[in-house]
């Protein structure tokens, strides 16, 4: 069984590959376009729109993956029912069932190969992109609102108003209050960069309020305690949906930790971990439309059959996490129920199958 396994696996991870390179070529475009009103802004160039482009297309690739496999595996499967391979190896004995493994031991590779970028290249690729695209641009901040980004830290709220290369922040306030709620202590730092296991403050003024009068101090250099780790400045300028599932972890812990609400960062988590799932899913719906009624169309009404399923299930995905966020619904439903929704789907087909 074997080179069954090897021949069947084979078509469907062809077929997933040709669809998602056709796929993440059309938004690639789409998105490359929409990029163009940038060119020209500071030093950010056409060459570098093309290099953030390409930056860009780990994380376009794993947002595409359960889409493209469902078409791909159609394509597949459906060259060889075609070509009447199916008949024959359903001729020799071979169950539907066993089939049906054979084509989810492809699956599980594609479910591995949606995870390593996922986790590996994605995270790493999008926040290279911001930060190059931000710096062309003559921009220091990836993403702010208002002065920069706001983080608190039990007491004290903290406004980052420079984030710069290598994990360091500029123009950091810190505004810390007593127990009453009341301002104690202003500080400000023209530079801030982790050094060993601390953070190091650089040209320091600080502004202490007493109950009647106001000291003001300057330093040099001086150690920074707080729970805000290197790791978080990239967590907090880049999109939730674009953060590894550790990273997400991480910052719904901090976010835990200090009383804020976390809920659209365990929305993405979940969503991050469901979403190689989704790719199997996929593909295992696949396996009952070609045996089952497409088994003899041709290769375009299988295409599109695949396409509009495939935007049934982005649309419900996108319906489902804003409904959650909406109407605070858990996260873990919101991010599952579609996955789970088209995983019943292709069990009711598959019992139609003889």
């Amino acid at each position: 069984m074997t080179l069954i396994d090897r021949h069947i696996g084979t078509y469907v991870v062809w077929g997933t590959a040709l669809a998602l390179f056709v796929l993440m070529t059309l938004f690639a475009f789409t998105e490359f376009v929409d990029d163009l009103d940038s060119v020209g802004r500071g030093d950010y160039t056409l060459i570098r729109a093309f290099e953030y482009m390409a930056l860009k297309m780990p994380g376009l690739a794993f947002e595409l993956f359960p889409i493209a496999a469902l078409i791909g595996s159609l394509l597949g499967l459906g060259v060889l029912a075609g070509n009447s391979e199916l008949i024959v190896i359903r001729a020799s004995g071979v169950s539907t069932l066993r089939i049906t493994l054979s084509v989810m031991k492809a699956a599980a590779v594609l479910m591995l190969l949606a995870l390593i970028v996922g986790e590996g290249l994605a995270p790493v690729s999008e926040r290279a992109a911001d930060q190059r695209k931000s710096l062309a641009m003559g921009k220091k901040v990836a993403r702010q609102a208002g002065q920069g980004f706001w983080m608190r830290d039990g007491a004290s709220f903290i406004n980052v108003r420079q984030v710069l290369p290598d994990e360091e922040m500029g123009d950091v306030h810190i505004y810390d209050f007593d127990s009453e709620r009341q301002l104690r202590m202003t500080s400000v730092a023209a530079r801030a960069y982790y050094e060993g296991e601390q953070w190091i403050l650089e040209d320091l003024r600080q502004s202490v309020f007493g109950d009647e009068q106001i000291e003001r101090r300057e330093i040099s250099k001086a150690q920074w305690s707080t729970v805000v780790e290197p790791g978080l400045v990239d967590v907090i300028t880049v999109s939730p949906e674009s953060l590894s599932a550790v990273g997400l972890y991480k910052y719904m812990g901090y976010l835990e930790d200090n009383n804020l609400s976390a809920a659209r960062y365990e929305l993405a988590l979940w969503m991050k971990l469901v979403a190689p799932f989704a790719t199997g899913v996929m593909i295992f719906l696949s396996i009952p439309l070609v045996l089952g009624r497409l088994g003899s169309v041709g290769i375009g009404q299988r295409t599109m059959v695949g396409i509009l399923m495939g935007m049934v299930f982005y649309v419900l995905q996108q319906v489902a996490a804003q409904s959650g966020i909406v109407y605070g619904l858990t996260p873990l439903v919101s991010a599952v129920a579609p996955t789970l929704l088209f995983l019943g789907v292709g069990v009711w087909l598959m019992r139609h199958v003889r």
